[in-house]
């Protein structure tokens, strides 16, 4: 076990933390019910799986490209960083206040696109629920982090696909959540 040295311990536990706290499966779970709430559900499983896939591609496009891309773009790590840590304290103010702007929820304008479309698997399930601007942003800046140390990246990409899978256990089990919040709340 001379590979699970302190840092990369670390860098999967922030890793892991930051993509549980900017993803929130729990919260995508609560939304993806509520679209899908008149779904068969075998539809409903598909649209799950193919969106959580569709993320994981996205993420994972910007884990191994972001960083040249940005350099590309002409943005920096730094501002990189700034714009993450304002974005970071803007979910996390709408968590606290629990207030819906659309950072960490869908807004009123995309829930009813979403109503009238047959396939949400793309939009809003996979962008912007699942793999939104912050999550992208905390993918490129952990991966930088990671200084291109193979043990940290896969740390990071690990902890990446372990928020993914418990986002798909979720999504799979939404309707279970939702009959549970259906019951606690009629009693």
């Amino acid at each position: 076990m001379d590979f699970l040295t302190p840092k990369v311990i670390e860098t999967g536990l922030v890793a892991f933390t930051t993509f549980f706290a900017v993803v929130g499966p729990i919260n995508v779970a609560a939304i993806f019910a509520g679209l899908t709430a008149g779904m068969p559900a075998k539809h409903r499983q598909r649209t799950a799986i193919k969106g959580v896939l569709i993320a994981a591609t996205i993420l994972l496009l910007f884990a191994f490209c972001g960083k040249p891309l940005l350099g590309y773009l002409g943005i920096t790590l730094s501002s990189l960083k700034i714009a993450g840590g304002i974005l970071l304290l803007l979910v996390g103010i709408n968590m606290v206040l629990a207030k819906s702007t659309g950072l960490s929820s869908t807004t009123s304008d995309e829930a009813e696109e979403a109503s009238h479309k047959e396939d949400i698997s793309v939009f809003p399930l996979a962008t912007p629920l699942i793999a939104g601007a912050g999550t992208m942003c905390a993918v490129v800046l952990l991966m930088a982090d990671a200084d291109g140390g193979a043990l940290r990246t896969t740390a990071v990409i690990v902890a990446l696909l372990a928020n993914l899978g418990l986002t798909l256990i979720f999504l799979l089990m939404a309707t279970q959540f939702k009959n549970c919040w259906v019951l606690r709340a009629s009693m």
